[in-house]
């Protein structure tokens, strides 16, 4: 199994590479890609230890306020940026964290939410975030001062290289020792307690980790599109993270990738699929679909939850791991 999933790695990766000589537009593809790592990253800390967060937005769009302030009012160099804003998520995790930790289940997942609306309140009033106008014109830059980012193809390139070097990350975080913890803690957090383990200390590490690595997400967008907006740290994008790492596969390593790439298609095409049903039956109520996407996302949510409880990867996943028992 672990062959073939790195075959399908491969695979996913030569796609990537060639993915702008074959029809797809960078700049949609590396959005795409910085979703994908949002919802890794939140998965790492819902799917593998089992806290269910509601302020992800938080880290995930004030990274990118903070990134996109320095690079165009500070000059900072992209990498610089960059890092600042994963340094910002990480800071926000630590303080989420530490708090949050201190309850379990929904009263943790309360105290995220209500952590994440004072960011998103403080985003709408400070000056440096331009309120309801988002913070426009980030520069791209130069790499190290060196490699200009203008060009859409250079940046698609550098953006492969930050988002797989992120997962890999995760992926070696997840199949760590610590990572083996963690999974213990959310099988049965009381026999880890009692096998010695700071069971505090661990959930905390992994916020912060989950919480870096969004901000590095958040960071990457405003980079990539230009801007950061009020929608980035709003509740809805924390509920649109759940939606991908739900409807891909909670606690696999692909299924992150997956859900978002659903979710992220179905909001960005749904439109241009009305239309085409539309052209084809005559019925012009199937333009409405574009400005109906959230119900269209929540049907497929919806279905997913009936028909694949495991999400499409977890189910794809059983399938197999079905087939190899009956072979053994």
């Amino acid at each position: 199994m672990k062959k073939i999933s790195l075959v399908v790695y491969l695979l996913l990766l030569a796609g990537l590479l060639v993915a702008p000589f074959i029809g797809f537009y960078p700049v949609f593809v590396m959005k795409l890609l910085c979703f994908a790592l949002f919802a890794s990253a939140f998965n790492l800390l819902l799917g593998y230890t089992g806290l269910l967060s509601f302020g992800h937005a938080a880290f995930f769009g004030g990274a990118a306020y903070a990134a996109g302030h320095a690079m165009k009012v500070w000059g900072f160099t992209p990498e610089l940026g960059l890092l600042l804003g994963t340094g910002v998520g990480a800071l926000l995790g630590l303080a989420f964290g530490w708090l949050a930790i201190r309850r379990q289940g929904i009263y943790f997942a309360m105290i995220t939410l209500a952590l994440a609306q004072l960011i998103y309140f403080i985003a709408l009033q400070a000056p440096f975030t331009h309120g309801e106008d988002g913070l426009q014109g980030v520069p791209r830059g130069k790499l190290f001062g060196i490699v200009s980012l203008r060009d859409d193809l250079t940046l698609y390139y550098v953006t492969i290289v930050i988002v797989v070097a992120a997962f890999l990350l995760i992926a070696r975080t997840i199949h760590s020792p610590f990572g083996q913890v963690l999974k213990g803690i959310k099988e049965n957090e009381p026999r880890a307690i009692s096998l010695g383990y700071e069971v505090n200390r661990y959930k905390l590490l992994a916020f912060v980790i989950s919480a870096a690595i969004s901000g590095l997400a958040g960071s990457l967008k405003a980079l990539v599109l230009g801007f950061a907006t009020l929608s980035d740290v709003h509740w809805s994008a924390s509920g649109h993270v759940i939606l991908m790492t739900l409807v891909g596969g909670l606690g696999t390593l692909s299924g992150p990738l997956v859900g978002s790439a659903v979710v992220v298609l179905v909001e960005n095409k749904v439109g241009e699929f009305g239309d085409l049903l539309a052209s084809l039956s005559h019925v012009d109520w199937f333009r409405t679909l574009g400005e109906s996407v959230t119900i269209v996302t929540g049907l497929i949510f919806v279905v997913c939850v009936l028909a694949f409880r495991r999400g499409i990867m977890g189910e794809v996943i059983a399938f197999f791991d079905r087939r190899r028992a009956r072979g053994g």
